[in-house]
């Protein structure tokens, strides 16, 4: 059921399936239209912290300089994206044309016009073996550039970075889900007052919580097995937990 509903969703959207293997056409022409009339350029804790550690600014001062969060409808955590700037709604990122981080650009600008997904059940269970789970990969026609090259996705990852076996994908992947999971519950059951705490401390430990000199991956793994660990305990707790007002 929730494989079909995934099919229908990308048909109705007008995304075409692809494999590591399959191509795609596209040309990117640097025209700029993909950096403007955009709200939905989100960030990961690795974007930002690239972001930070390209201006050599905390990944406060780059949240606080670049970026807008509210909490995810869907999610129920807090969301991370890039503030559009004027009424063009332009990407902050973007000057003369060219984009100040092009080199650790955002994965989801990175990938562009390729996006990739884990099919999760429905209730967001995460599977001990992530190996064992395909990445699905989703080609939109952009309708800007020009289609005079060929790319296959598996090409196309490799010139910007991106491994197809992305250990930090699946980790952040299951860091979200089991969020998901557990923030619904205890928005059920905890005070919209003790519900923002814990979203700020799930915003300052999983995006903020970094010392730019020093690897990524090691902190994300620390910072998101704390987070978890707090709200797995939040959950579990015997005691009756107070009511909203």
């Amino acid at each position: 059921m929730i494989m079909n509903s995934i099919k229908e969703l990308k048909e109705q959207l007008g995304y075409t399936e692809l494999g590591p293997d399959d191509t795609f056409t596209f040309h990117c022409t640097q025209c700029g239209k993909c950096c403007i009339h955009r709200e939905d350029i989100l960030l990961s804790p690795k974007d930002l912290f690239n972001i930070a550690k390209k201006f050599q600014i905390t990944p406060e001062n780059a949240l606080e300089q670049y970026c807008e969060t509210y909490i995810g409808c869907n999610s129920r955590s807090p969301v991370v994206r890039l503030k559009p700037q004027g009424s063009v709604k332009r990407c902050p990122l973007l000057k003369n044309q060219k984009c100040l981080v092009h080199d650790v650009k955002p994965t989801v600008c990175a990938m562009f016009p390729i996006g990739r997904y884990l099919p999760l059940s429905a209730d967001d269970d995460f599977p001990e073996n992530p190996e064992k789970m395909s990445v699905g990969y989703i080609f939109n026609n952009p309708e800007c550039g020009d289609g005079s090259e060929m790319h296959t996705v598996r090409e196309w990852f490799h010139d910007f970075n991106i491994p197809l076996k992305d250990d930090y994908f699946f980790t952040w992947t299951k860091t979200q889900a089991t969020l998901r999971k557990h923030l619904r519950f205890l928005e059920e059951h905890l005070s919209e007052k003790t519900m923002i705490s814990i979203w700020n401390a799930i915003l300052i430990t999983l995006y903020l919580n970094y010392d730019i000199t020093e690897n990524f991956q090691t902190q994300f793994q620390k910072n998101s097995d704390a987070i978890l660990s707090l709200i797995e305990t939040l959950r579990n707790v015997d005691i009756p937990m107070p009511k909203k007002a």
